[in-house]
């Protein structure tokens, strides 16, 4: 398949660039996929779209602070983005500088501690943070909430909340899974009345999620790497669910991409380590029966992975129709739910 395949317009004003003040007030496109139709409901609704019995996996890892700005001892401005914390004083980062640094530079930190540039890998680059207090504590003392490139706005105070879902425990992402940002403390006491399971895995997200696909050919697209972990607990929850008729429904592709490297012949086993699986069209999944995700970017792996689940046709009609409704796009944006064997 192409990567043009996956394109569709996007109005610019549909970008949603700040959150609503309630988290489960978005709006929710529910699609049933064998019937091929889709309906306009609301995100809070979703404990009446599910069952008792069903499964809800969470991913619960937590976002760092991790956009860092500094500069070279010659005085240019250099912004660090972490793209994963790779031991105590050490990252792989990606830097926003207008004349890339060689190894052994130092770049200044706003406390007056520094960072000395150790190599470089393609796009990325390692650091060792020169300071006595661990990369983790000094990202909570300086850092930034990551937002997206395509939120036109530095992160404010109220991000530090909102950029991070309300189960968050595993420190480690540097991008929100942004399916779990509608649930609310009080929508999650809804679904467990309901009689719905909860389930976790843990993938840190990494700022590799916003490179763009580069080539035409997707079978030549290479993704980039990302940890995770899926439990023996949760496999176990797993195959209950199933064998007792309820359903799995991932909260957002990072779940699904969790379940998916860890699905070996067809079966689901617990698994501890790096992925980096790129699911498109021809792909066949079998670790969930639905998916809640909110609306990817064109021609992005994460709308090539809902196509897989969905049908590409079926997926860019239903993307048609969102942008017709003026929902929301993106991160801070409204959600789907992917039934693929119906509601």
């Amino acid at each position: 398949m192409k990567k043009s395949d996956f394109h569709f317009e996007l109005p610019p004003e549909l970008i949603a660039q700040a959150p609503l003040a309630e988290r489960s007030a978005s709006r929710l496109l529910l699609l049933d996929v064998p019937a091929r139709t889709w309906r306009d409901r609301m995100f809070r609704e979703l404990p009446s779209l599910l069952r008792k019995g069903d499964l809800l996996v969470f991913n619960d890892t937590r976002v760092l602070p991790a956009r860092l700005y500094g500069h070279k001892p010659s005085g240019g401005a250099v912004e660090i983005l972490i793209e994963r914390v790779t031991g105590a004083h050490e990252a792989t980062v990606q830097l926003g500088v207008s004349k890339k640094p060689r190894v052994g530079t130092h770049i200044i930190l706003a406390d007056g501690s520094w960072a000395t540039v150790l190599g470089r890998d393609d796009a990325f680059f390692h650091l060792r943070f020169e300071s006595p207090e661990p990369l983790e504590r000094l990202l909570q003392r300086l850092g930034e909430m990551p937002l997206p490139p395509y939120i036109s706005r530095h992160a404010d105070a109220s991000d530090l909340e909102r950029y991070q879902t309300v189960y968050a425990r595993e420190p480690g992402a540097v991008a929100a899974p942004t399916a779990g940002l509608h649930f609310d403390d009080r929508l999650l006491t809804q679904l467990r009345e309901k009689g719905v399971d909860f389930g976790y895995v843990t993938l840190h997200v990494g700022a590799g999620t916003f490179q763009p696909v580069r080539v035409e050919d997707l079978s030549h697209h290479q993704m980039h790497r990302e940890w995770l972990n899926v439990g023996a607990g949760l496999v176990d929850q797993i195959h209950r669910t199933r064998r007792t008729g309820g359903r799995v429904i991932a909260v957002g592709t990072t779940v699904l991409r969790a379940l998916e490297s860890a699905t070996v012949d067809g079966v689901l086993r617990p698994f501890a380590g790096e992925t980096q699986i790129f699911i498109f069209p021809g792909y066949r999944i079998t670790s969930i029966d639905g998916l809640v995700t909110n609306f990817h970017l064109p021609q992005s792996t994460l709308l090539m992975l809902v196509s897989a689940l969905a049908g590409r046709e079926f997926i860019l009609g239903a993307y048609e129709h969102a942008v017709k409704q003026r929902y929301r796009f993106f991160s801070y944006g409204d959600a789907m739910l992917i039934l693929p064997q119906g509601g």
